[in-house]
């Protein structure tokens, strides 16, 4: 990862404060952290020629956080794509008739494509996976204006794209996907994906990616239930086709809402054998909260797979926001410190297993280097205004400064102020 990144020669971080209390200088060179040691202060006339130092004012320091599942393409478009119903299903309609109109042109893409990865890096993300339509009568147009956006932004963080297809896949209704999805094949992707439960044969569906995957020596992402029928249920067999396979490269299954709605039973069974398959697990809490539960009016439940028994069995789970103010997602702040915040008060995550799930974990997900804020470590970083994890949850401060490989690549500050009204 560090070879392709804009590496400074030698940097301090100067007095940040570790999860544990203890406040730090972070020595880095060459990307990678080379010293931990107590805070000493140090005049600036006192360093070394050549040597960046930032004063992190004793600001919390964290691994920079990730992002396992964005829409890129979609995002920013609240405004212009409208979703009456307020479902998926409405989503899906609004999106694709504005595309059908031609709303959506290469430079629009790639502008606000750009726009919504400058806002994930002021965040503190520096790396983020990004699901992208590729679809038959948009064939891979989409995707080469998301890589343009990804050229520009190579410097501030790591771009994974994915093959979204479109549904059905199979059949011959599904020829048109199929091409399309041959030719981002062709042109290069990162991963394929697709959805299954949107397809009449999701199996075969499962078993074509798996094939292809390993054909293009990929990995796969694919969306899976998303939905709170507990009657549709394909993890299960994702898992075993993996298993069966030998499949060699890493699996993602993203949403996994109606395993939320299962039995207990059921879903101790069916995590265990996604632990035995080695699928990541990704729930997506602020899309899914808003799309899922409106035809349940009485005891909404939540539209979040079934995170505890997932963790008990051993699955990896990482987690992210999917949709960022588009029709599948009106709101979304492009901060994973919302995506954690959701995961403690919908899903009953502890503040610490939720930030690791969306940093440390999504990173493992991706096959990157995991940050641990030791010697060796890459140096991606985030110093945030806060005074524990739990508190940087709680009040997501605007007071951050973002590190990757050790460069400062964003900062904000954030001033409210109470007026008194004067005697």
């Amino acid at each position: 990862m560090l070879d392709s990144v804009l590496v400074p020669p030698e940097v301090i971080l100067r007095h940040g404060r570790l999860p544990s209390g203890d406040l730090v200088d972070l020595h880095i060179a060459g990307g990678r952290i080379t010293q931990v040691v107590p805070y000493a202060r140090v005049a600036a006339g006192d360093l070394e020629t050549g040597v960046q130092a930032h004063d992190l004012q004793g600001w919390l320091l964290l691994p920079a956080p990730a992002e396992p599942h964005a829409h890129l393409d979609k995002a920013l478009t609240a405004e212009q794509v409208p979703n009456p119903e307020g479902d998926l299903m409405g989503a899906i309609k609004g999106w694709v008739a504005a595309s059908q109109a031609g709303m959506f042109t290469h430079e629009d893409i790639r502008s606000r494509s750009r726009r919504a990865m400058e806002l994930l890096v002021l965040n503190g993300v520096t790396a983020v996976r990004s699901h992208v339509n590729v679809i038959g009568d948009i064939s891979t147009s989409y995707l080469r204006a998301v890589k343009e956006a990804r050229k520009e932004m190579k410097d501030f963080l790591h771009v994974e794209l994915v093959a979204l297809t479109g549904s059905p896949m199979t059949g011959p209704d599904g020829a048109a996907n199929r091409v399309a999805l041959e030719q981002a094949l062709s042109e290069g992707v990162d991963l394929i994906g697709g959805c299954p439960h949107l397809d009449p044969d999701g199996a075969t569906v499962i078993a074509d990616v798996l094939r292809l995957a390993t054909e293009y020596n990929l990995p796969v992402d694919l969306h899976m239930d998303e939905t709170l029928d507990p009657q549709m249920l394909h993890l299960p067999e994702l898992a075993r086709q993996v298993i069966a396979t030998g499949f060699a490269h890493k699996v993602t299954a993203s949403h996994c809402v109606s395993l939320g709605m299962q039995s207990p039973k059921v879903q101790a069974e069916v995590a265990a054998l996604v632990a035995e398959a080695g699928i990541t697990v990704v729930p997506l809490p602020q899309t899914n909260l808003f799309l899922q539960g409106r035809e349940h009016p009485q005891a909404t439940p939540r539209g979040l797979t079934a995170l505890r028994a997932l963790h008990e069995a051993g699955a990896k789970v990482a987690a992210g926001a999917d949709n960022v103010q588009d029709p599948f997602n009106l709101v979304g702040r492009s901060d994973p410190l919302e995506t954690a915040s959701l995961l403690v008060m919908a899903g009953h995550m502890l503040p610490e297993e939720a930030y690791a799930m969306v940093s440390t974990n999504v990173r493992e997900m991706m096959g990157l280097e995991p940050v641990t804020l030791s010697v060796g470590s890459v140096a991606d970083l985030l110093a945030i205004n806060a005074p524990s994890v739990r508190g940087a949850i709680a009040d997501a401060s605007g007071d951050r400064m973002v590190f990757r490989a050790g460069r400062l690549v964003a900062s904000s500050r954030h001033h409210r102020e109470l007026h008194r009204i004067e005697a």
